[in-house]
């Protein structure tokens, strides 16, 4: 199974080198992408110093369109699957090798990395938290099944969603997507993890713009995937 880790990075030079290097030593067979979204320092520079293959939009695009991107790089070199990676260094790589078992195992389309399961289990605090329990609620009205947590960034897709997010219009790797590909048929796992603590840049969900993104997606889950193709 060829995996393809899509690592967005906008403005990530404080810690993109510490990120890249525990991704490719805890998981070596799997191959890095680096997409830089227009970032105005030396993201690219250094990612493409060390080694790691590196696409640079020319603005900020935003997380949606540098993810499409990687997957379309993903579809014209026969990969199996493409894992989204935080360049902040949030995620950790340790947990990838349990996702893509799990993937292989049980033939889903998309594994989640939930901080919601395990012994370990961390949840989401305040405000993001309640928004967090909301979105999956409305998931689970909507499709019927469970998501825990439904806005952890760290997943793996296969494959056959690779044409969804390669060429869907406002298709991104986030819950009301999610939504929306469980209702075209996608299977979802969810598997135990832990997340670091942002190790450099600057969060895009802050105050009142963390507030839009959680209407917005509540929005795009209870009406317009409904009229989504």
């Amino acid at each position: 199974m060829r995996v393809l880790a899509v690592v967005p990075a906008f403005n990530e030079e404080a810690v993109i080198a510490h990120t890249l290097a525990d991704l490719r030593a805890a998981c070596p067979s799997v191959e890095i992408l680096v997409v830089n979204d227009g970032s105005a320092d030396a993201t690219a520079e250094i990612a493409r110093a060390a080694g790691y293959h590196c696409v640079s939009l020319p603005v900020n695009c935003g997380l949606a369109c540098a993810f499409s991107t990687g997957v379309r790089y993903a579809r014209a070199h026969g990969f199996d699957a493409v894992c989204q990676f935080d360049a902040d260094g949030q995620h950790e790589a340790r947990y990838l090798p349990t996702m893509i078992s799990a993937m292989e195992a049980d033939d889903v389309d998309v594994v989640i990395a939930s901080r919601k399961l395990g012994e370990g289990a961390q949840g989401v605090s305040g405000a993001r938290g309640l928004g967090s329990s909301l979105i999956s609620a409305l998931i689970r009205l909507t499709t019927g099944v469970r998501i825990n947590d439904p806005t952890s960034g760290y997943r793996l897709f296969g494959a056959r969603l690779f044409d969804a997010f390669a060429d869907g219009f406002d298709i991104g790797p986030e819950p009301d997507a999610l939504a929306w590909l469980i209702r075209q048929g996608a299977k979802v796992e969810e598997v135990p993890c832990t997340m670091a603590e942002r190790q450099g840049g600057r969060s895009y969900l802050r105050g009142f713009t963390s507030i839009a993104y959680m209407v917005r997606t509540c929005l795009n889950i209870l009406v317009f995937q409904w009229i989504r193709r």
